[in-house]
């Protein structure tokens, strides 16, 4: 893997990340366009470079990481996906990674749950427990986590399940979206350091670099997109993420897959 690689998958890492259209499946996508060879390195790579972009939302939310009822919701929404990914992580790593069929599956089928669950979804009108991510009940917490543990599978996208969830929950939709930001910090933080363990000693020198210009270009980037997209789910649907997941599938199935 070269450092414009790593730079591209950067930009696609910091941009997705918190999207509802996975990160995760448009780096293994874009990692077959680059024909960036396979190998233990590269699925590494796909997870670990999330780090990059969780720092933007430890800058961004620093204050609400010392809100000690924030703490305690986000532990237990994260139980669900730590046991569930431990469980599953030779599964994860060494199958589902490699499987761009997979990711073009789950890309389609969630850009369709997303537009049917967009066109049905009634926002509460009155206030609620839930207008706030600091005042989530723990049982919904810990269900958001249920979700959230879908995303085990790449290309169903974390954001989406956690977001999806949420609203089922009735939960407010700003929360819920800031609830997910918050909760990539423990999963991707948990995962990543979990990969690294295992995997550094058979890192080289100029992998390190790679995976560091990774991070960064991710942070830079997912700092931005954090901003946005708050903005954007003020006045707007997902509906849109759910016709580019679709677009997506299909054009990567045709032309590649096919």
């Amino acid at each position: 893997m070269t450092a414009l690689d790593a730079i591209i998958l950067g930009l696609l890492e910091g941009a997705a990340e918190f999207l509802p259209i996975s990160s995760t499946g448009h780096l293994i996508l874009a990692s077959d366009l680059l024909a960036i060879p396979d190998s233990a390195f590269l699925t590494s790579f796909i997870i670990a470079i999330q780090f990059g972009a969780i720092a933007a939302v430890l800058i961004t939310y620093w204050k609400s990481f010392l809100n000690i009822e924030v703490l305690k919701r986000l532990f237990v929404a994260f139980l669900p996906t730590a046991v569930i990914g431990f469980t599953l992580y030779p599964l994860i790593k060494d199958v589902l990674l490699k499987s761009e069929l997979t990711v073009v599956i789950a890309l389609f089928v969630g850009g369709i749950l997303l537009i049917i669950f967009e066109l049905l979804h009634k926002e509460p009108v009155q206030p609620t427990e839930t207008d706030s991510f600091a005042t989530i009940p723990y049982r919904k917490a810990f269900l958001v986590g249920l979700f959230q543990s879908i995303a085990v599978i790449p290309g169903v996208s974390r954001s989406a399940a956690t977001i999806m969830g949420g609203l089922l929950l009735g939960i407010r939709r700003t929360a819920i979206v800031e609830f997910s930001f918050l909760l990539a910090v423990p999963t991707m933080g948990a995962a990543t350091s979990y990969d690294l363990l295992k995997n550094y000693e058979s890192f080289v020198d100029a992998d390190i670099g790679v995976l560091a210009i990774g991070m960064v270009t991710a942070f830079i980037t997912a700092l931005l997109v954090l901003r946005l997209f708050l903005s954007f789910i003020k006045r707007y649907t997902f509906i849109p993420f759910g016709v580019y997941r679709i677009v997506l599938a299909g054009v990567f199935f045709f032309l590649v897959l096919y």
